[in-house]
């Protein structure tokens, strides 16, 4: 009641003669949550340690696949990779996510509604070649 009084004296004031008129902004929720829905797959270059808290902050936000290039930190210093892997990692297991390795440069992390195909493809191959 007396919120309502203070902005019925704020509109006189600014009123002046003219008749009060409500502006009001529409907000369209729906897009947000359209745009959120996307997946979207991004590379990601870890050259240093401190690279991997770009790639964990867009794994927690659900709706990116990271495909990282390890390379760098591969050939500079091994250590430090295991423990950006670790990290990546348990990360991935508290999300319910997966993460899985692709030659010899390439890690893929997945969120929960992906999951990384980590199957025999090759031995397959070689049974249905043999028959």
């Amino acid at each position: 009641m007396v919120i309502k009084k203070i902005k019925e004296g704020l509109s006189r004031v600014f009123a002046r003669g003219k008749e009060p008129v409500e502006d009001y902004i529409e907000i369209d929720l729906g897009r947000d949550a359209i745009r959120k829905s996307k997946i979207l797959i991004r590379p990601f270059v870890l050259k240093v340690f401190e690279d991997i808290n770009p790639i964990l902050n867009t794994l927690r936000e659900g709706y990116t696949i990271a495909v990282i290039d390890i390379k760098h930190l591969k050939s500079k210093d091994i250590v430090e990779l295991k423990r950006a892997i670790a990290k990546l990692k348990k990360t991935a297991d508290a999300l319910e996510g997966s993460i899985a390795g692709f030659g010899e440069n390439t890690v893929i992390a997945a969120p929960s509604f992906a999951e990384i195909y980590k199957g025999e493809t090759l031995k397959s191959v070689e049974s249905v070649e043999r028959r």
